[in-house]
């Protein structure tokens, strides 16, 4: 069999990296090679300088990519359009038997469009997810990639049922998490990395980390520079890489001079440039809290026990809101801070409570998830 996973941003490198893992595995315990499974790798480029893609495939021992499309930064239109174009190459002179695409990025919707045209079997990891706001990319993203699959690989028993409210219920399966198997598998390492706090003089469970990178925060100047004056006036410790898009925005849109001011001048705001897996690890599990619009730390979050306030109205990851351990504060000041300071003031681990992590499995998704693709051939 063989099988072309299409990636292209840092959540699909640690996705596709527990897949790749679980393919040798499976390959170990099979005896007759007609039934192994080859696994290509497809790197769209959307994410393509060292900090989003190289070192995320030297620390989390990706094969280097098997085809390198190169398609780099641009429009919603002109990214999805050029990737596709390069997709359907590849997957003709490929001819996989099964074509994988990962979450709700450009490169998904890409992916999911050129298998679904040549009339290649389509599995969608991480199917279901629904924030039920399409004003944003990413939920357009994975509507349609999900009603083009397959084979839907199900996180939680609430993305199942999304599905299930859209008439989806054939050839869906409820794997877990990908992304816990990752912490899991990584965290140990990333524990190892204390040096990176005694670099940015914070002391842990002393600081708080920001992460801001969605389209809905990041193309609006209202609400980016709210964002970005609400994380300087912190009174606390607050570590922020600075995500490329963030950064460009600053350069080169005008009303943000003023900001760009602000945040230089802010005493407790450590802006970094964009960290590897392990380090971003290393950072949630260390901080007080976290204020983020990233689904993927939000989950991260959850799994380190790390409070965290999601900079946006709605969220995918409903699970990771019981308790508390998450909580929706939009972009307004005073709801971040007012955020902010309750969580300071308390406990960073509620007094050694951790949240449950049933409703994103045990750890052995990826394992499910190849176990699925195999059985789909043999």
């Amino acid at each position: 069999m063989k099988l072309l996973s299409i990636i292209g941003a840092r959540p699909q490198f640690v996705k596709a990296a527990m897949i790749v893992d679980a393919v040798k595995r499976r390959n170990r315990g099979v005896a007759s090679a007609c039934h192994r499974i080859r696994h290509i790798l497809v790197h769209t480029g959307q994410h393509y300088d060292h900090s989003m893609s190289g070192v995320f495939f030297d620390e989390l021992r990706l094969p280097h990519p098997d085809h390198q499309l190169g398609v780099g930064s641009g429009s919603q239109g002109a990214q999805t359009g050029a990737m596709l174009e390069r997709i359907e190459k590849v997957l003709l002179a490929e001819k996989p038997d099964s074509v994988m695409v990962y979450g709700d990025t450009n490169s998904t919707v890409a992916g999911a469009l050129a298998a679904t045209k040549l009339h290649i079997r389509l599995a969608h990891l991480e199917s279901g997810l629904r924030s039920f706001n399409r004003r944003m990319p990413e939920e357009i993203n994975r509507v349609a990639s999900d009603h083009m699959s397959d084979i839907l690989f199900c996180p939680t028993q609430t993305a199942v049922e999304n599905l299930r409210r859209e008439g989806i219920t054939r050839n869906v399966f409820e794997t877990g998490d990908v992304m816990l198997d990752a912490v899991i598998s990584y965290r140990g390492k990333a524990q190892e990395r204390k040096k990176l706090l005694q670099r940015l003089r914070v002391e842990a469970k002393e600081y708080a980390l920001a992460t801001i990178h969605r389209a809905e925060n990041t193309d609006s100047p209202e609400r980016l520079s709210e964002l970005l004056e609400t994380l300087a006036s912190l009174d606390h410790p607050v570590v922020f890489p600075m995500h490329p898009r963030v950064r460009d925005r600053l350069r080169k849109t005008r009303e943000f001079r003023h900001v760009s001011r602000v945040l230089q001048e802010a005493k407790n705001l450590r802006i970094i440039e964009p960290v590897s897996y392990l380090d971003m690890l290393a950072l949630e599990t260390n901080a007080r809290l976290i204020l983020t619009d990233s689904g993927g730390v939000q989950k991260e979050a959850f799994f380190a026990a790390v409070p965290c306030l999601t900079l946006r109205e709605e969220t995918e990851w409903t699970e990771t809101l019981v308790d508390g351990w998450n909580q929706l504060v939009g972009t307004a000041q005073d709801k971040i801070r007012a955020g902010f300071e309750e969580i300071w003031s308390r406990s960073a681990k509620r007094n050694g409570h951790h949240p449950n992590w049933n409703s994103f499995g045990e750890g052995r998704a990826a394992d499910r998830t190849v176990a699925v693709l195999g059985e789909a051939v043999s």
